[in-house]
């Protein structure tokens, strides 16, 4: 029988490619040309099914549901369960920025322009942009998810409630729809190595002294990550555990394929397809729960982006001399976690909206350009974060609503 050379897991085949990246883009950045075009051409066939593959598995997902009383019932479970993550993320690091202050004494000249190219909305805004004035032109919007996901979301109820033959008809059609982009996405999947090879070395490449740049805002990227790495490990495990007594542990093996991908793309719509996949296959969700409950955690679910964005205002407040009171603080809490659900899932968009949150206690907007310099660095911890928390929620609705799990 002839010896064959066994495929490592995906999952190592990314961290294989995200190791060989860094190593390229220090050692080769002249290079870099090269292969940059492999993370531009996955990110392109990862944008291209992102529409259709949630409206498709939302529309499944609301006719798979039932009836309205299912559909209320499942996404008042989503709705809490993403704003007490999101509120118990914020506290910590606002816990921890106090607790270390990383902007007493911070250099300014670190300070860049910051060139925002993703257009800024209060919490007034992103609840008028969630109604689409044309739904085929928010398909083609970046930032335009959440109206997407509105249609969606009324159109797969209102299948529910028409004659039964339309409604068959109907729900096999978004049900086979549904199975074709997840195979077009497990196709697309396969080649995550090569395009997480390409993305990080170009951006490893861009960074003209990124032992320096660490160095200078050490404290503030350690408070960042600090407050990041509680609650991904200890406060949303104990919420898997103690709610909804599933083993954190095997979870994380589940879904540890999408982690990587988010860690690598800095994107959460980017990553979606395979945290669908992942929850699906690994742990044992069902489609109703997942397709349901991820998009959007995606879009409105930011752990990681929350608890960035006040740390950030808090460093920029430290680092201008500004002593913000409780009273500020709670407006920091409150504005943190309605910015992060405005927040697009795409990357830095949360740097974006850090400028509401300044707005909003009266700090320099210029203070942005104190952050610009590490926050793609940080961009890649938090958006792991955010889909942690998505996928965790998944598992703990799934289980509330009495499905059983292969975790």
């Amino acid at each position: 029988m002839p010896f064959r050379l066994k495929a490592p897991a995906l999952h190592w085949q990314i961290l294989i490619a995200l190791v060989i990246a860094v190593l390229y883009g220090i050692y080769l950045p002249g290079h870099v040309d090269y292969i940059s075009w492999m993370g531009t051409v996955f990110l392109r066939a990862l944008q291209m099914i992102i529409i259709p593959l949630v409206i498709s598995s939302i529309i499944s997902g609301v006719t798979n549901i039932g009836n309205a009383e299912n559909l209320g019932r499942l996404g008042m479970k989503t709705i809490i369960y993403y704003i007490s993550t999101s509120t118990i993320a914020i506290l910590t690091g606002l816990a921890f920025v106090n607790l270390v202050k990383p902007g007493i004494g911070a250099d300014l000249n670190l300070t860049q322009d910051a060139e925002l190219g993703v257009a800024q909305h209060t919490f007034k805004d992103t609840l008028i942009h969630i109604i689409p004035d044309n739904i085929f032109s928010s398909m083609t919007q970046n930032g335009e998810l959440l109206s997407v996901i509105f249609f969606a979301l009324l159109f797969g109820f209102f299948i529910t409630q028409v004659p039964s033959k339309p409604k068959e008809m109907l729900t096999d059609f978004f049900n086979a729809v549904f199975e074709v982009m997840m195979k077009v996405t497990l196709f697309i999947i396969r080649f995550t190595p090569l395009g997480i090879f390409g993305l990080v070395a170009e951006k490893i490449a861009q960074q003209d002294d990124l032992a320096a740049l660490v160095q200078s805002l050490g404290s503030y990227m350690l408070v960042v990550i600090a407050g990041l790495v509680v609650h991904s490990m200890f406060t949303l495990p104990l919420i898997v555990r103690l709610v909804g007594r599933i083993n954190p542990l095997k979870h994380f093996n589940a879904v540890k394929t999408a982690l990587l991908t988010a860690f690598s793309t800095s994107s959460s719509n980017a990553t979606l397809p395979l945290t669908i996949q992942s929850v699906e296959e690994n742990d044992g969700v069902s489609n109703k729960i997942s397709s349901f409950t991820l998009p959007l955690g995606a879009t409105i679910n930011m752990d990681g982006t929350a608890l960035y964005e006040c740390v950030a205002v808090m460093f920029i407040a430290q680092a201008y001399g500004f002593e913000l009171n409780f009273g500020q603080q709670v407006i920091v809490v409150i504005t943190s976690i309605l910015a992060s659900i405005g927040a697009a899932g795409v990357p830095m968009a949360g740097l974006v909206m850090i400028t509401i949150i300044l707005s909003a206690v009266g700090l320099p907007l210029e203070g942005v350009g104190l952050i610009l310099a590490v926050d793609r660095i940080l961009d890649m911890f938090r958006t792991t974060v955010n889909v942690w928390s998505d996928s965790c929620g998944a598992v703990v609705i799934a289980k509330s609503e009495g499905e059983r799990l292969k975790v």
